[in-house]
Protein backbone atom coordinates (compact mmCIF):
# COMPACT_ATOMS: atom_id res chain seq x y z
CA UNK A 1 0.00 0.00 0.00
CA UNK A 2 1.71 3.47 -0.73
CA UNK A 3 2.91 5.21 1.94
CA UNK A 4 2.53 2.12 4.01
CA UNK A 5 5.67 1.33 6.86
CA UNK A 6 7.98 -1.50 5.75
CA UNK A 7 7.14 -4.53 7.92
CA UNK A 8 9.56 -4.18 10.26
CA UNK A 9 7.95 -1.47 11.50
CA UNK A 10 4.57 -2.97 11.67
CA UNK A 11 5.52 -6.16 13.64
CA UNK A 12 5.72 -4.36 16.81
CA UNK A 13 2.46 -2.59 18.49
CA UNK A 14 4.57 -0.99 21.05
CA UNK A 15 6.89 0.94 18.89
CA UNK A 16 7.39 4.54 18.40
CA UNK A 17 5.60 6.10 15.69
CA UNK A 18 6.76 9.02 12.56
CA UNK A 19 4.36 11.56 13.20
CA UNK A 20 3.82 13.64 10.61
CA UNK A 21 1.82 17.54 12.43
CA UNK A 22 0.24 19.44 9.77
CA UNK A 23 -0.84 23.13 10.50
CA UNK A 24 -1.48 26.03 7.61
CA UNK A 25 -0.20 28.53 10.25
CA UNK A 26 1.21 27.49 13.69
CA UNK A 27 2.89 30.92 15.31
CA UNK A 28 1.98 30.20 18.89
CA UNK A 29 1.24 34.19 18.94
CA UNK A 30 -1.59 33.85 15.64
CA UNK A 31 -3.94 31.91 18.13
CA UNK A 32 -5.05 28.64 19.72
CA UNK A 33 -3.81 26.44 16.78
CA UNK A 34 -0.40 27.22 17.08
CA UNK A 35 0.02 26.51 20.57
CA UNK A 36 -2.26 23.13 19.69
CA UNK A 37 0.90 22.66 17.83
CA UNK A 38 3.54 22.79 19.95
CA UNK A 39 2.04 21.22 22.66
CA UNK A 40 1.36 18.47 21.18
CA UNK A 41 4.69 18.12 18.98
CA UNK A 42 6.28 18.49 22.53
CA UNK A 43 4.22 16.05 24.38
CA UNK A 44 3.95 13.32 21.45
CA UNK A 45 8.08 13.81 21.52
CA UNK A 46 8.10 12.81 25.06
CA UNK A 47 6.57 9.44 24.71
CA UNK A 48 9.33 8.84 22.03
CA UNK A 49 7.95 8.93 18.97
CA UNK A 50 9.27 11.41 15.69
CA UNK A 51 7.32 14.01 15.44
CA UNK A 52 8.09 16.62 12.46
CA UNK A 53 5.62 19.85 11.89
CA UNK A 54 4.58 20.88 8.20
CA UNK A 55 3.32 23.59 8.59
CA UNK A 56 2.95 27.19 5.94
CA UNK A 57 4.19 30.55 7.54
CA UNK A 58 4.01 32.08 10.11
CA UNK A 59 5.98 29.55 11.47
CA UNK A 60 5.89 27.50 14.86
CA UNK A 61 8.12 27.20 17.39
CA UNK A 62 8.91 23.89 18.15
CA UNK A 63 11.44 22.47 21.33
CA UNK A 64 14.72 20.93 20.43
CA UNK A 65 13.98 17.11 18.67
CA UNK A 66 11.04 18.62 16.87
CA UNK A 67 11.97 19.29 12.88
CA UNK A 68 10.50 21.61 10.64
CA UNK A 69 9.20 21.44 7.79
CA UNK A 70 8.10 24.75 5.82
CA UNK A 71 5.72 25.34 3.36
CA UNK A 72 6.27 28.55 1.95
CA UNK A 73 3.33 30.52 0.25
CA UNK A 74 3.25 34.15 -1.34
CA UNK A 75 2.00 35.80 2.19
CA UNK A 76 -1.30 36.70 1.05
CA UNK A 77 -2.83 36.02 4.00
CA UNK A 78 -0.15 37.93 6.37
CA UNK A 79 -1.95 40.86 6.83
CA UNK A 80 -5.46 42.38 6.16
CA UNK A 81 -4.37 45.47 5.22
CA UNK A 82 -2.90 45.61 1.98
CA UNK A 83 -3.02 43.68 -0.73
CA UNK A 84 0.51 42.31 -2.03
CA UNK A 85 1.38 43.26 -5.69
CA UNK A 86 1.83 40.05 -8.19
CA UNK A 87 4.88 39.20 -9.27
CA UNK A 88 5.98 36.92 -11.62
CA UNK A 89 7.03 33.37 -9.67
CA UNK A 90 3.36 34.26 -8.09
CA UNK A 91 1.73 34.26 -11.85
CA UNK A 92 3.41 31.50 -12.87
CA UNK A 93 2.05 29.37 -10.45
CA UNK A 94 -1.53 28.22 -10.10
CA UNK A 95 -1.75 27.86 -6.14
CA UNK A 96 -0.11 31.08 -6.34
CA UNK A 97 -2.55 32.66 -8.56
CA UNK A 98 -5.67 31.04 -6.37
CA UNK A 99 -3.95 33.09 -3.51
CA UNK A 100 -4.13 36.18 -5.02
CA UNK A 101 -7.22 36.33 -6.70
CA UNK A 102 -8.80 34.66 -3.37
CA UNK A 103 -7.12 37.52 -1.64
CA UNK A 104 -8.04 40.49 -3.60
CA UNK A 105 -11.81 39.41 -3.97
CA UNK A 106 -12.01 39.31 -0.02
CA UNK A 107 -11.51 35.69 0.24
CA UNK A 108 -9.61 32.79 2.27
CA UNK A 109 -7.97 30.27 0.72
CA UNK A 110 -4.55 29.61 2.59
CA UNK A 111 -6.25 26.38 4.14
CA UNK A 112 -7.09 25.00 0.63
CA UNK A 113 -3.41 25.85 -0.70
CA UNK A 114 -1.61 24.98 2.38
CA UNK A 115 -3.23 21.37 1.71
CA UNK A 116 -2.31 20.72 -1.50
CA UNK A 117 1.18 21.61 -0.88
CA UNK A 118 0.99 19.22 1.92
CA UNK A 119 -0.28 16.58 -0.24
CA UNK A 120 2.10 17.20 -3.04
CA UNK A 121 5.08 16.98 -0.92
CA UNK A 122 3.76 13.44 1.10
CA UNK A 123 3.71 11.79 -2.45
CA UNK A 124 7.49 12.58 -2.78
CA UNK A 125 8.00 11.15 0.59
CA UNK A 126 6.04 8.22 0.72
CA UNK A 127 6.65 5.70 3.51
CA UNK A 128 7.98 8.57 5.49
CA UNK A 129 5.35 8.84 8.20
CA UNK A 130 3.25 6.08 10.09
CA UNK A 131 0.03 8.65 10.33
CA UNK A 132 -0.25 12.66 9.37
CA UNK A 133 -2.34 14.64 12.07
CA UNK A 134 -4.23 17.63 10.09
CA UNK A 135 -5.07 20.62 12.42
CA UNK A 136 -7.92 22.33 11.41
CA UNK A 137 -7.07 22.82 8.36
CA UNK A 138 -9.34 20.57 6.12
CA UNK A 139 -8.20 21.69 2.36
CA UNK A 140 -8.79 19.59 -0.06
CA UNK A 141 -5.62 18.08 -0.13
CA UNK A 142 -6.36 15.64 2.81
CA UNK A 143 -8.66 13.64 -0.02
CA UNK A 144 -5.39 13.62 -2.10
CA UNK A 145 -3.40 12.03 1.44
CA UNK A 146 -5.95 9.77 2.42
CA UNK A 147 -5.89 8.70 -1.44
CA UNK A 148 -2.04 7.86 -1.10
CA UNK A 149 -2.80 5.10 1.86
CA UNK A 150 -1.35 6.77 4.85
CA UNK A 151 -3.09 7.18 7.79
CA UNK A 152 -4.63 10.76 8.49
CA UNK A 153 -6.00 11.84 11.73
CA UNK A 154 -7.78 15.27 11.94
CA UNK A 155 -8.30 17.79 14.80
CA UNK A 156 -11.26 19.56 14.75
CA UNK A 157 -11.13 22.57 17.16
CA UNK A 158 -14.80 23.65 16.49
CA UNK A 159 -16.58 24.32 13.18
CA UNK A 160 -15.72 27.63 11.99
CA UNK A 161 -19.49 27.99 11.17
CA UNK A 162 -19.58 29.11 14.87
CA UNK A 163 -17.46 32.34 13.71
CA UNK A 164 -19.08 32.93 10.79
CA UNK A 165 -22.70 33.05 12.69
CA UNK A 166 -21.44 35.65 15.01
CA UNK A 167 -19.45 37.38 13.27
CA UNK A 168 -22.54 37.45 10.59
CA UNK A 169 -24.82 38.72 13.31
CA UNK A 170 -22.56 41.86 14.16
CA UNK A 171 -22.42 42.85 10.82
CA UNK A 172 -23.46 46.81 10.71
CA UNK A 173 -24.93 46.42 6.93
CA UNK A 174 -25.80 44.06 4.45
CA UNK A 175 -22.51 45.15 2.29
CA UNK A 176 -20.09 43.77 5.58
CA UNK A 177 -22.55 40.35 5.97
CA UNK A 178 -21.75 39.81 1.86
CA UNK A 179 -17.61 40.40 3.12
CA UNK A 180 -18.28 37.88 5.88
CA UNK A 181 -19.50 35.33 4.03
CA UNK A 182 -17.17 35.93 0.77
CA UNK A 183 -14.27 35.38 4.17
CA UNK A 184 -15.64 32.36 5.05
CA UNK A 185 -16.33 30.42 1.64
CA UNK A 186 -13.89 28.03 2.29
CA UNK A 187 -16.29 26.44 5.25
CA UNK A 188 -18.09 24.72 2.51
CA UNK A 189 -14.41 23.04 1.33
CA UNK A 190 -14.34 22.44 5.15
CA UNK A 191 -17.57 20.59 5.80
CA UNK A 192 -17.25 18.39 2.42
CA UNK A 193 -13.76 17.77 3.45
CA UNK A 194 -14.57 16.36 7.04
CA UNK A 195 -17.59 14.60 5.71
CA UNK A 196 -15.11 11.95 4.29
CA UNK A 197 -12.57 11.69 6.86
CA UNK A 198 -12.37 8.11 8.93
CA UNK A 199 -10.95 9.29 12.19
CA UNK A 200 -11.18 13.25 13.76
CA UNK A 201 -10.24 14.11 16.79
CA UNK A 202 -12.27 16.89 18.76
CA UNK A 203 -11.53 18.73 22.22
CA UNK A 204 -14.96 18.77 24.20
CA UNK A 205 -18.01 16.92 24.03
CA UNK A 206 -19.77 20.39 22.73
CA UNK A 207 -17.33 20.31 19.75
CA UNK A 208 -18.66 16.74 18.98
CA UNK A 209 -22.01 18.22 19.00
CA UNK A 210 -21.52 20.78 16.89
CA UNK A 211 -19.45 19.28 14.70
CA UNK A 212 -22.17 16.49 13.66
CA UNK A 213 -24.61 19.29 13.38
CA UNK A 214 -22.51 21.34 11.08
CA UNK A 215 -20.60 19.64 8.77
CA UNK A 216 -22.65 16.12 9.24
CA UNK A 217 -20.54 14.24 10.17
CA UNK A 218 -21.32 10.14 12.19
CA UNK A 219 -20.76 10.24 16.10
CA UNK A 220 -18.84 7.50 15.85
CA UNK A 221 -16.16 8.78 13.59
CA UNK A 222 -15.46 11.61 16.31
CA UNK A 223 -13.27 11.37 19.26
CA UNK A 224 -13.07 13.58 22.13
CA UNK A 225 -9.33 14.64 23.61
CA UNK A 226 -9.57 17.53 25.80
CA UNK A 227 -6.84 19.76 25.68
CA UNK A 228 -4.03 20.11 28.05
CA UNK A 229 -1.78 22.93 29.64
CA UNK A 230 2.00 23.31 30.61
CA UNK A 231 1.53 22.49 33.98
CA UNK A 232 5.11 23.62 35.20
CA UNK A 233 5.03 26.54 33.35
CA UNK A 234 1.10 27.86 34.47
CA UNK A 235 1.58 27.32 37.98
CA UNK A 236 1.01 29.64 41.22
CA UNK A 237 3.80 32.14 41.58
CA UNK A 238 5.17 32.63 45.00
CA UNK A 239 6.45 36.29 45.93
CA UNK A 240 3.40 38.08 43.19
CA UNK A 241 1.14 39.87 45.55
CA UNK A 242 -2.74 39.43 44.35
CA UNK A 243 -3.89 43.15 43.48
CA UNK A 244 -7.72 42.87 44.85
CA UNK A 245 -9.43 45.31 41.99
CA UNK A 246 -7.03 43.34 39.42
CA UNK A 247 -9.10 41.78 36.78
CA UNK A 248 -7.19 39.99 33.73
CA UNK A 249 -8.66 38.75 30.27
CA UNK A 250 -6.85 37.53 26.84
CA UNK A 251 -7.36 39.45 23.95
CA UNK A 252 -6.31 36.82 21.11
CA UNK A 253 -8.85 38.02 18.84
CA UNK A 254 -11.00 41.68 18.35
CA UNK A 255 -13.97 38.79 16.58
CA UNK A 256 -17.52 38.73 18.24
CA UNK A 257 -17.11 35.55 19.01
CA UNK A 258 -14.84 36.62 22.14
CA UNK A 259 -17.01 39.11 23.49
CA UNK A 260 -14.16 41.36 23.81
CA UNK A 261 -16.96 44.66 23.59
CA UNK A 262 -19.20 42.50 26.07
CA UNK A 263 -16.18 42.56 28.75
CA UNK A 264 -15.92 45.87 28.08
CA UNK A 265 -19.16 47.20 28.78
CA UNK A 266 -19.37 45.17 32.57
CA UNK A 267 -16.07 46.53 33.05
CA UNK A 268 -17.68 49.99 32.63
CA UNK A 269 -20.01 49.16 34.91
CA UNK A 270 -17.87 47.74 37.77
CA UNK A 271 -15.93 50.80 37.77
CA UNK A 272 -18.51 53.01 38.85
CA UNK A 273 -18.27 50.60 42.65
CA UNK A 274 -14.80 50.03 42.41
CA UNK A 275 -12.99 53.32 41.39
CA UNK A 276 -9.44 51.88 41.69
CA UNK A 277 -10.33 48.80 39.06
CA UNK A 278 -7.65 47.49 37.07
CA UNK A 279 -7.69 45.83 34.02
CA UNK A 280 -4.52 43.67 32.39
CA UNK A 281 -5.46 42.84 28.38
CA UNK A 282 -2.80 40.23 27.60
CA UNK A 283 -2.30 40.30 23.75
CA UNK A 284 -3.08 43.05 20.81
CA UNK A 285 -5.54 45.32 19.69
CA UNK A 286 -5.44 47.34 16.61
CA UNK A 287 -5.21 50.92 17.10
CA UNK A 288 -8.93 51.50 14.82
CA UNK A 289 -10.22 48.34 15.90
CA UNK A 290 -13.78 47.97 17.45
CA UNK A 291 -12.29 47.10 20.94
CA UNK A 292 -9.93 50.57 21.03
CA UNK A 293 -12.73 52.45 20.16
CA UNK A 294 -15.14 50.70 22.22
CA UNK A 295 -12.51 51.54 24.59
CA UNK A 296 -12.42 55.20 24.63
CA UNK A 297 -16.12 55.25 24.21
CA UNK A 298 -16.57 54.39 27.58
CA UNK A 299 -13.69 55.68 28.94
CA UNK A 300 -11.36 53.20 30.14
CA UNK A 301 -8.13 53.70 28.09
CA UNK A 302 -6.46 54.64 31.74
CA UNK A 303 -8.08 51.63 33.34
CA UNK A 304 -6.57 49.29 31.09
CA UNK A 305 -2.93 47.70 30.96
CA UNK A 306 -2.48 46.02 27.58
CA UNK A 307 0.04 43.37 28.23
CA UNK A 308 2.54 42.00 25.53
CA UNK A 309 4.36 39.06 26.55
CA UNK A 310 6.09 35.82 24.76
CA UNK A 311 6.08 33.01 27.20
CA UNK A 312 3.78 31.27 29.56
CA UNK A 313 5.83 32.07 32.38
CA UNK A 314 5.51 35.83 31.77
CA UNK A 315 1.64 34.97 31.16
CA UNK A 316 1.67 33.04 35.17
CA UNK A 317 3.61 36.43 36.86
CA UNK A 318 0.48 38.31 35.15
CA UNK A 319 -2.12 36.09 36.50
CA UNK A 320 -0.42 35.98 39.92
CA UNK A 321 -1.31 39.68 40.11
CA UNK A 322 -5.23 39.29 39.22
CA UNK A 323 -8.00 38.64 41.45
CA UNK A 324 -10.10 37.00 39.29
CA UNK A 325 -9.86 36.20 35.26
CA UNK A 326 -12.50 36.60 32.67
CA UNK A 327 -12.99 34.39 29.40
CA UNK A 328 -16.28 36.63 28.16
CA UNK A 329 -16.54 34.72 25.13
CA UNK A 330 -19.69 34.19 23.31
CA UNK A 331 -18.69 30.58 21.88
CA UNK A 332 -15.20 28.22 22.35
CA UNK A 333 -15.05 24.98 21.49
CA UNK A 334 -12.95 24.63 24.67
CA UNK A 335 -11.28 27.46 25.65
CA UNK A 336 -6.91 27.38 26.59
CA UNK A 337 -7.13 30.78 28.88
CA UNK A 338 -9.60 28.84 30.72
CA UNK A 339 -7.50 25.93 31.34
CA UNK A 340 -4.35 28.42 31.76
CA UNK A 341 -5.63 30.82 34.52
CA UNK A 342 -6.82 27.92 36.73
CA UNK A 343 -3.64 26.13 36.24
CA UNK A 344 -2.35 29.50 37.78
CA UNK A 345 -4.39 29.28 40.59
CA UNK A 346 -6.76 31.98 40.06
CA UNK A 347 -10.50 31.92 40.27
CA UNK A 348 -12.25 31.87 37.10
CA UNK A 349 -15.51 33.47 35.59
CA UNK A 350 -16.40 32.46 32.08
CA UNK A 351 -19.30 32.29 29.96
CA UNK A 352 -21.90 29.40 28.91
CA UNK A 353 -20.82 29.84 25.35
CA UNK A 354 -19.72 26.37 23.88
CA UNK A 355 -17.73 24.38 25.76
CA UNK A 356 -16.92 26.61 28.70
CA UNK A 357 -19.03 25.19 31.24
CA UNK A 358 -17.70 21.80 30.56
CA UNK A 359 -14.35 22.65 30.97
CA UNK A 360 -15.05 24.84 34.25
CA UNK A 361 -17.31 22.45 35.87
CA UNK A 362 -17.58 23.26 39.70
CA UNK A 363 -14.14 25.15 39.96
CA UNK A 364 -14.97 28.72 38.71
CA UNK A 365 -18.45 30.80 38.15
CA UNK A 366 -20.15 30.13 34.64
CA UNK A 367 -22.39 33.37 33.56
CA UNK A 368 -24.67 33.64 30.61
CA UNK A 369 -22.79 34.63 27.08
CA UNK A 370 -23.12 37.77 26.09
CA UNK A 371 -24.69 39.60 29.03
CA UNK A 372 -22.89 42.29 30.48
CA UNK A 373 -25.36 42.85 33.70
CA UNK A 374 -24.58 39.33 34.90
CA UNK A 375 -21.34 39.70 34.11
CA UNK A 376 -20.69 42.41 35.93
CA UNK A 377 -22.38 41.13 38.83
CA UNK A 378 -20.52 38.09 39.06
CA UNK A 379 -16.95 40.18 39.15
CA UNK A 380 -18.36 42.19 41.72
CA UNK A 381 -19.28 39.03 43.41
CA UNK A 382 -15.55 37.68 43.11
CA UNK A 383 -14.27 40.92 44.19
CA UNK A 384 -15.62 41.33 47.19
CA UNK A 385 -15.28 37.83 48.73
CA UNK A 386 -11.13 37.33 49.10
CA UNK A 387 -12.40 33.47 50.51
CA UNK A 388 -14.09 32.67 48.18
CA UNK A 389 -11.41 33.25 45.42
CA UNK A 390 -8.74 31.25 47.29
CA UNK A 391 -11.84 28.53 47.18
CA UNK A 392 -12.07 28.48 43.47
CA UNK A 393 -8.62 29.62 42.92
CA UNK A 394 -7.74 26.01 44.67
CA UNK A 395 -10.45 24.64 43.01
CA UNK A 396 -9.27 25.65 39.31
CA UNK A 397 -5.90 24.14 39.77
CA UNK A 398 -6.79 20.56 41.44
CA UNK A 399 -9.25 20.11 38.31
CA UNK A 400 -6.43 20.89 35.93
CA UNK A 401 -4.28 18.50 37.29
CA UNK A 402 -6.65 16.00 37.34
CA UNK A 403 -7.90 16.44 34.10
CA UNK A 404 -5.98 18.23 31.43
CA UNK A 405 -2.38 17.49 30.74
CA UNK A 406 -1.07 17.09 27.75
CA UNK A 407 0.44 13.80 28.57
CA UNK A 408 -2.50 12.30 28.80
CA UNK A 409 -3.13 14.43 25.28
CA UNK A 410 -0.78 12.56 23.45
CA UNK A 411 -1.31 8.75 25.24
CA UNK A 412 -4.59 9.39 23.77
CA UNK A 413 -3.63 10.52 20.44
CA UNK A 414 -0.98 7.63 20.06
CA UNK A 415 -4.19 4.92 20.82
CA UNK A 416 -5.81 6.89 18.43
CA UNK A 417 -2.98 6.77 15.63
CA UNK A 418 -2.67 2.86 16.03
CA UNK A 419 -6.97 2.26 15.55
CA UNK A 420 -6.27 3.78 12.30
CA UNK A 421 -2.67 2.67 11.52
CA UNK A 422 -4.86 -1.07 11.76
CA UNK A 423 -7.44 0.08 9.66
CA UNK A 424 -5.59 1.31 6.59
Amino acid sequence: MPGSAPPDRVDRPDRPLRIALLGYRSDPRSGGQGVYIRAVSRALAALGHTVEVISGAPYPELDEGVALRAMPSFGMFDTMETLPRPTWPMLRSPLGLLEWFSRASGGFAEPATFSWRAAAFLRVLQGRYDVVHDNQCLGWGLLRILKLGIPLVATIHHPISRDRDLALAAAPDFFHALLVRRWYAFLGMQRRVAQQLPWIVTVSEASRKDIIQAFHVAHERITVIPNGVDLEAFRPVAGIAREPQTIMTTASSEAPLKGGVIFLEAIAGLRRQYPGLRVILLGRLRPQGALCRKMEELGLADCIEMAHVSGPEEIARLYARAACAVVPSLYEGFGLPVVEAMACGVPVIATDGGALPEVVGEAGMVVPAGDAASLQQAMDALLADPQRRIMLGRAGRERVEAHYTWRAVAESLTDLYRRAMAAC
